[in-house]
C-alpha cells in the first residue's frame, strides 16, 4: 500500500524534467514552502487524501501518465483539490480545455517565479478555506446527530450534549458515570464518533461480563507460552482500539488484582 503524502507537504510538484523540476523546486522552497517534487505521477492519486492541505503543480506533457490523467484522477477522489498545470506553447488550447475540466489554473512556459508563486499561494488560501468550511459542515452534521442520539431539552440533557461535543474535540480520557442502563455506552460511542478517532475501531467491554481467568489475556493479550494453552499470540483489547476508543463498562465487578493492573496500563 503506497504511504499517504505527509500532510504538512503543501506543495506536490510533478514534472520529468529534472532541470526545471530542480528550479521550481527551488523557487518554492526559497518562498518558504514545503514542496515535494516527483518525476511522475503514477501512483499520485492514491496517495493524496481528501484532508490533504495542500496543492498540486504538474506538467501535462509527460511519459506514462499526463497531466491531464493526474486531474481526472484526484478530482475523482476530490473535486476541489487545486491543480495547476504547466503547459508548453502549443498546450495552451489543452490547458484552457482541462480549466473547464476543473484545473485551478495553468502557467505557460516560460513563465516568471512570481507567477508561480503568486497562483500557488491563492491556491493555497482555496484549499485552506474548502477544508475549513467541509470541518464546520461535519461539526454540525454532528451536533445534529448528537441531538437524535440523545433526545430531550432538559437542562441536564442540554449540558450533557454540550460537554459531550466539547470533550470529544480533546484527547482526554473521560470517566462516565451513570446507573445500569443509562445509557453510558451511548454516551462513549458519541464521543467516538465526534472525535478525530471516529475513523479508527469503537471497542466496548462490559468487564462484568468476563470471567476472571481470561480478563486479563482478553485486555492486554499474551504471546505464545506465557501460560498453559497459550498457543499462539492473542491481541488485546488495548492494543485492537490502538487509534480508536475503548470504553470499559463496569470496571468495579473487576477483581482488585486485575483493577490494580489496569490503573497501571492506564496511568
Amino acid at each position: 500500500m503506497s504511504q499517504p503524502i505527509d500532510p504538512h507537504v503543501q506543495v506536490i510538484l510533478i514534472d520529468d524534467d529534472p532541470h526545471l523540476r530542480q528550479a521550481l523546486h527551488q523557487t518554492l522552497d526559497l518562498a518558504g514552502l514545503k514542496v515535494l517534487p516527483l518525476a511522475q505521477a503514477a501512483g499520485l492519486a492514491d496517495r493524496v487524501g481528501r484532508d490533504w492541505p495542500g496543492v498540486v503543480v504538474s506538467d501535462i506533457r509527460m511519459p506514462g501518465m499526463d497531466g491531464l490523467e493526474l486531474l481526472a484522477q484526484l478530482h475523482a477522489q476530490d473535486p476541489d483539490l487545486p491543480v495547476l498545470l504547466i503547459t508548453g506553447h502549443g498546450d495552451v488550447p489543452l490547458a484552457v480545455q482541462a480549466m473547464r475540466s476543473g484545473a485551478y489554473d495553468f502557467l505557460e512556459k516560460p513563465f516568471a517565479s512570481d507567477a508561480l508563486l503568486d497562483s500557488v499561494r491563492r491556491a493555497l488560501a482555496l484549499r485552506a478555506l474548502v477544508l475549513d468550511n467541509r470541518s464546520l459542515r461535519l461539526a454540525l452534521s454532528d451536533r445534529q446527530s448528537l441531538s437524535t442520539r440523545l433526545v430531550g431539552l432538559s437542562p441536564a440533557m442540554l449540558r450533557l450534549r454540550e460537554q459531550i461535543g466539547a470533550l470529544a474535540a480533546t484527547k482526554a480520557d473521560v470517566l462516565i458515570l451513570g446507573e445500569t442502563g443509562s445509557g453510558k455506552e451511548v454516551v462513549a460511542r458519541a464521543l467516538h464518533d465526534l472525535s478525530s478517532r471516529r475513523n479508527g475501531p469503537f471497542v466496548a467491554i462490559n468487564a462484568g461480563a468476563l470471567a476472571e481467568s481470561v480478563v486479563e489475556s482478553e485486555l492486554f493479550g499474551h504471546e505464545p507460552g506465557a501460560f498453559t494453552g497459550a498457543q499462539k499470540r492473542r491481541i488485546g483489547k488495548f492494543e485492537f482500539a490502538n487509534g480508536g476508543t475503548l470504553f470499559l463498562d463496569e470496571i468495579e465487578s473487576m477483581s482488585l488484582d486485575v483493577q490494580v493492573k489496569l490503573l497501571r496500563m492506564l496511568q
